[in-house]
């Protein structure tokens, strides 16, 4: 099974899966809009690095999810 197929699978199949995946999109949005803001305050600063790592946690997190299904498929 390809990777694109894998994820689909995993977007209908996992609640967390979804949950992570829904959570990485909004948190790149977020930091769209911030980015879109000039000059950044002192807290908008803080808030996209606390974003950027939210949005690397998720990631991490379906990765893992994505080797775990992978290796399940290969069995």
């Amino acid at each position: 099974m390809d990777r694109e197929t894998l994820i689909e699978r995993l977007t209908a199949e996992n609640e967390e899966f979804r949950r992570l995946r829904e959570e990485h999109h909004r948190h790149d949005i977020d930091l769209e809009a911030l980015k879109g803001t000039a000059p950044l305050s002192a807290d908008q600063q803080w808030r996209i690095t606390e974003l950027k790592k939210l949005k690397l946690m998720a990631k991490d997190r379906m990765e893992s999810l994505i080797r775990q299904a992978s290796s399940r498929v290969a069995v």
